[in-house]
C-alpha cells in the first residue's frame, strides 16, 4: 500500500474556505471577477450548494452555503495577478464595490481593492518592483 500525501495534489498548505449567504452567486462572482475555474460543486437535495471548490490562478478556494450551524463570515483575500488594472475592472464589472482603485505602492506593488456582495474584501496586486528589505524599510519611513 502506498503512502498517502497528507496535502492533496494541487492544494497548498493554506486553502481559503468561505462560508457565504448565497454560494451560487458567490461562485458566479469568482468566475466573472477572477476567472475562477469550477473544480466541483456538491449540492443539497434542494439544489443549494453544500460544498464547492474553485481554482483562482494556481490556488484552490473552497466555499459553502451558510446554514444554522455555519454562519457566514466575511474575509479578506490578497491575489497576485498578471494585470491588476484589468482584474480590478473585471471585479467591479462582476458586482464588486470599489474600495480602492489600483495605484502604485511604495513597497513595489500596484494594487487595488473591491468588496463582494458577501462583504469579503479582495485586494488585487501585481508586483512592479523587486525591492530589498532595506529598500522597503526606507520607503516605509518616507511614506509615514
Amino acid at each position: 500500500m502506498s503512502k498517502v500525501n497528507p496535502i492533496p495534489e494541487g492544494y497548498h498548505t493554506v486553502t481559503p474556505y468561505f462560508v457565504v449567504h448565497d454560494a451560487a452567486r458567490f461562485i458566479e462572482f469568482l468566475k466573472r471577477a477572477f476567472q475562477a475555474e469550477e473544480r466541483y460543486v456538491l449540492r443539497h437535495p434542494d439544489g443549494s450548494v453544500w460544498h464547492a471548490e474553485m481554482k483562482i490562478g494556481t490556488s484552490p478556494v473552497m466555499l459553502g452555503q451558510a446554514n444554522a450551524q455555519w454562519k457566514p463570515r466575511p474575509s479578506t483575500m490578497h491575489l497576485y495577478v498578471e494585470d491588476v488594472d484589468a482584474a480590478y475592472r473585471r471585479a467591479v464589472a462582476a458586482g464588486g464595490k470599489p474600495l480602492r482603485e489600483p495605484a502604485d505602492q511604495f513597497f513595489g506593488d500596484r494594487s487595488g481593492a473591491v468588496e463582494d456582495a458577501e462583504g469579503n474584501h479582495w485586494y488585487v496586486a501585481s508586483r512592479k518592483e523587486n525591492l530589498s528589505d532595506q529598500e522597503i524599510e526606507q520607503r516605509t519611513k518616507a511614506a509615514r
